[in-house]
């Protein structure tokens, strides 16, 4: 689709617009009271949370920014609970990616292999890197990372957030987490584990976050004398919900996991199911819903559609099946079954094929009540399903923006909904939507 096909106004279904902003690309949004709260995606302006007074849906506007002291950081993810703002620092993430985490066993396989020290070529060649990628390598790794973690924030004023603490956690960070007023889940790498493990912090303090406990899946834990049956980090804790005693807890390319927290010093896990390698993207975010169907319990997994950039990248998938949503019956934790699925046709957005940008599922709003569900689709925007037959899931409202600011596709990435049933859908390159369901 060339820009001058582009649509310029929403395509919509049973859903309409009262409010809107060209705010900066985001990673999350999260409503608390009469505020919404935005992470960003890393930009240039270091531009790290937004909150933004949502009390008239038809005018929202921003009230507070915080930016980012740290350049090698971002902080896309954010909550609140009982007047306090969680926000997550993370390495930006470069070309070059985590190379420089191989640099070493690189050097020191070429060394043994040649007996002598290798020359910056040699490692250059057996890394696939150009020379000036080798150099980059090399400051990373004389740098280092040591910033990633999570940051606490009083916004019992809104309009003046203030920062209480900087918790360090280890690896790049943290990713994305679950928090309530008295603790918060956090998804972050730690040392001694490969890939994002669950650890528990009481936010009794919330100046002194105390760690609590902390939860792996069995070969993570390297140092403990661990060793993954998966290659790199294809496993690992994308982020755990928490319900009532349970967390939820959605594992990448090893599917979901369930994980009793009645104590929580003593995590353990009492239920998993993994749909991989047959669905090819990986599991996001898995929850139960809230009652019972037909006196089974039902439970929601959506994947995240990867990223394909490049040309190359796009033609490769051509005919690969799209991240969606499954359904699964949880009544029994030790014999998951899946049930259903739901997926978005790419005749469903002209902005399906758009090149550079991503088409598939990305996210639901984290907390459901009743039996329907807001999800995200990137290209897809917004699609409200009804999971009242979990076997058989039906969408029953749409909302996909019109591309602003010269972008040649939406791509909606996250939605949360506020107590009046207003939705709420930030874009991962820019936008700001509020949205009223009409169905």
């Amino acid at each position: 689709m060339n820009k001058a096909e582009q649509p310029t106004q929403p395509l919509a279904r049973n859903v309409r617009r009262l409010g809107h902003l060209d705010l900066a690309g985001a990673g999350q949004v999260t409503i608390a009271g009469a505020h919404a709260y935005v992470g960003h995606i890393p930009s240039p302006s270091q531009l790290g949370t937004s909150i933004i007074d949502i009390s008239d849906p038809r005018d929202p506007r921003v009230v507070a920014t915080i930016t980012l002291d740290d350049p090698q950081s971002h902080s896309h993810k954010v909550r609140v609970a009982g007047g306090i703002m969680i926000v997550n620092h993370e390495r930006n993430m470069s070309k070059i990616g985590r190379r420089a985490e191989q640099l070493p066993a690189a050097r020191r396989a070429l060394a043994d292999e040649l007996k002598r020290e290798p020359t910056p070529q040699e490692i250059a060649a057996k890394m696939s890197v150009t020379a000036d990628d080798l150099r980059t390598l090399e400051e990373f790794e004389k740098r280092g990372y040591h910033n990633g973690g999570f940051k606490i924030y009083d916004v019992s004023r809104p309009a003046q957030p203030r920062l209480l603490c900087h918790q360090q956690t280890g690896g790049i960070g943290v990713h994305r987490f679950d928090m309530d007023e008295r603790y918060a889940y956090i998804s972050t790498e730690m040392p001694g584990y490969v890939g994002n493990i669950l650890v528990i912090y009481d936010l009794r303090d919330p100046q002194k976050p105390a760690e609590v406990s902390r939860w792996w899946m069995p070969g993570q834990h390297i140092a403990g004398g661990e060793t993954p049956s998966w290659s790199g980090r294809r496993h690992r804790l994308h982020h755990a919900l928490r319900f009532g005693n349970q967390m939820w807890a959605s594992c990448w390319h090893g599917g979901f996991r369930v994980v009793d927290v009645s104590d929580l010093a003593k995590p353990k896990t009492v239920g998993s199911y993994n749909y991989h390698p047959l669905f090819p993207e990986p599991t996001h975010t898995v929850l139960p819903l809230p009652s019972s169907n037909g006196g089974r319990r039902i439970a929601l997994a959506i994947d995240e559609e990867d990223q394909a950039q490049s040309a190359s990248e796009e033609e490769a998938r051509r005919g690969r099946a799209h991240a969606c949503i499954l359904t699964f019956d949880v009544s029994d934790l030790a014999n998951i079954k899946p049930l259903g699925q739901f997926q978005v046709s790419e005749l469903d957005s002209p902005f399906s094929r758009t090149a550079g940008a991503r088409f598939g599922a990305h996210q639901f709003c984290e907390r459901v009540s009743g039996n329907l569900v807001h999800a995200v689709w990137f290209g897809g925007g917004l699609r409200i399903i009804d999971v009242a037959d979990p076997e058989s899931p039906r969408e029953v409202g749409h909302f996909i923006p019109e591309p602003v600011t010269g972008r040649s596709a939406p791509q909606s990435n996250d939605v949360a909904l506020d107590a009046r049933g207003l939705i709420y859908v930030v874009d991962r390159l820019v936008g700001f939507d509020v949205l009223e369901f009409e169905g």
